[in-house]
């Protein structure tokens, strides 16, 4: 079995989508419409799991879910089998969902968890992460990007003085892209930290756990795109036309 058949898809679409209102009051985040054909931003997810192999997928669901359940329904036309979890109002957090699609049984079958934060658009290539992440026997594997800008201007100052202003510069360090995968069997120390706190983080508490055990976890570099469409201004930024242009083999029949 290859390994991507023993992995299991999650993309976290839960969430109420704060920052992204008042286009949430109307919208699930996830279903928020990018591109000129206007598609719903989880279509992408879905799609590109599928792509790349993935053909179980389990939706993390709770605030306006139907609209999800509604569009996507088992998955049958995208060529993947889907399953919605609801939130438990017991588990807090993005980390509490996921152990809550753990603890109900939905990942028994997998080896590996794939975590897909449900605000981000990317053409990530899934089926090398996932073989990294296999071939290096990581207990956790984050995809990092080096082409993270800074949002403001940085200046370089001597003494008293400011000799340069670079505008939006590269930070210059990896940074996170809302997207790990997991074996399964770490969710025994998640288990531990839903024992423990009220709302649990998967990057900010999950993965500093298996960190601080002395677990290995890898960092997967890619210059792949990639857009946190986490807030109003970010999604004004987004062009339509570079989504269609990046994500057509998407929708191009095989």
């Amino acid at each position: 079995m290859s390994t991507k058949e023993k992995t299991v898809g999650v993309v976290l679409c839960g969430g109420e989508g704060k920052r992204l209102r008042p286009l949430t009051y109307y919208f699930q985040k996830a279903m928020i419409p990018v591109g000129a054909q206007q598609k719903p931003l989880l279509e992408y997810i879905v799609r590109l799991l599928s792509y790349h192999g993935l053909k179980k997928l389990v939706l993390l669901v709770g605030y306006k879910g139907q609209q999800i359940v509604n569009y996507f329904d088992n998955g049958e036309r995208y060529g993947v089998e889907i399953s919605y979890v609801w939130d438990n109002p017991a588990y807090g957090g993005n980390g509490g969902a996921l152990y809550n699609a753990y603890e109900q049984g939905h990942f028994n079958n997998a080896e590996n968890v794939l975590v897909y934060y449900g605000d981000i658009l990317s053409d990530i290539n899934i089926a090398d992460f996932l073989a990294f992440h296999e071939k290096n026997q990581f207990t956790a594997t984050l995809a990092l990007s080096t082409n993270y800008r800074v949002a403001v201007g940085v200046a370089e100052v001597k003494g008293e003085r400011v000799v340069n202003l670079v505008e939006k510069p590269p930070l210059g360090k990896p940074v996170t892209i809302g997207l790990v995968v997991f074996r399964r069997n770490s969710f025994e120390y998640l288990r531990e930290l839903i024992e423990t706190k009220k709302e649990v983080d998967i990057m900010g508490d999950f993965i500093r756990v298996l960190l601080n055990r002395g677990l290995s976890i890898g960092g997967y570099i890619t210059d792949a795109f990639w857009f946190d469409l986490g807030t109003t201004e970010a999604y004004e930024k987004l062009d339509p036309n570079e989504v269609d242009r990046r994500f057509s083999f998407l929708f191009q029949k095989k």
